[in-house]
């Protein structure tokens, strides 16, 4: 059964054929901003109560944004230039989200193309645009890895600690990721490079990052977590910890023994070696 029901998705075309391809001629701004977010709010509404939580607004924008690429591609506009202007001249997160879902999709053709936009969207002021952002990436990474490789590792040297996030999110492997769990040395040619990070924020994500690894490569996590804290540099220490959050789990002691801890802690769980002795 679709998520989301049939009735809205044939709504939000008869609106893109009609109502936006007028609106992006006349490149009314404020109108196209406002079709945008009622096709996106529409979309979410007829989401079924007991899915809304689990198909959100990152669901209903791709969902949206894959018909309206096609219908782009299909059209006589220029889809590189609307989704630019969607991008650059949209109010909400949402709605410029949706030129940057576009353009991620010519991405998957033209990698340089789309690059910019994402360096761009990498050091935005919504945190949600670079969420965004980072997820869109991966369908590319899989076309062009070796050039988004390339792209993410400038990113870990960049002064700024939300492109070096950046770089540890869009490595993540999650969902269109999940490869880089038979190819981690894919990714880890750029966590490398964050292994005594800083900033919290992007140090988070590099942990985060080895932590899901860690779910198809524990044994590799282990050594890497033997590397880290051998350092003796306390945010490799700290990046180590945090990647233990899955192993910890089924051992323990080999976690703590590693870390040199009596007690691993993470949010509300605590694992005691005395409850192991």
């Amino acid at each position: 059964m679709p998520v989301i029901e049939q009735d809205a998705l044939d709504v939000m075309n008869e609106c893109i054929k009609n109502e936006l391809a007028s609106l992006l001629i006349e490149k009314n701004y404020n109108a196209i901003d406002g079709c945008l977010e009622n096709i996106i709010i529409n979309l979410h509404q007829s989401i079924p109560d007991r899915k809304r939580i689990s198909y959100g607004i990152t669901y209903v924008v791709k969902t949206f944004v894959k018909d309206l690429y096609k219908w782009l591609e299909e059209s006589e506009f220029d889809t590189l230039d609307i989704a630019d202007m969607i991008y650059e001249n949209m109010k909400t997160f949402r709605t410029k989200c949706i030129g940057l879902g576009i353009i991620s999709h010519i991405g998957v053709k033209d990698v340089e193309a789309a690059l910019p936009y994402f360096y761009h969207a990498s050091t935005h002021e919504m945190w949600e645009v670079r969420e965004f952002a980072q997820m869109y990436i991966r369908k590319i990474t899989k076309v062009y890895p070796k050039r988004i490789q390339e792209f993410l590792y400038s990113l870990a040297l960049s002064e700024d600690p939300n492109q070096r996030r950046y770089a540890s999110e869009a490595l993540r492997p999650v969902t269109e990721n999940k490869w880089i769990n038979d190819k981690p040395e894919f990714s880890l040619k750029v966590l490398r490079v964050l292994f005594e990070e800083s900033d919290e924020y992007p140090r988070t994500s590099v942990g985060n990052n080895l932590s899901d690894l860690s779910k198809k490569q524990p044994e590799l996590i282990f050594d890497i977590v033997k590397e880290l804290v051998s350092t003796g540099n306390e945010n490799s220490w700290w990046i180590a910890h945090r990647a233990c959050r899955n192993l910890v789990v089924k051992e323990p002691i080999r976690v703590m023994d590693l870390l040199n801890l009596d007690r691993y802690k993470y949010k509300t769980k605590q694992y005691n070696r005395s409850d192991y002795i």
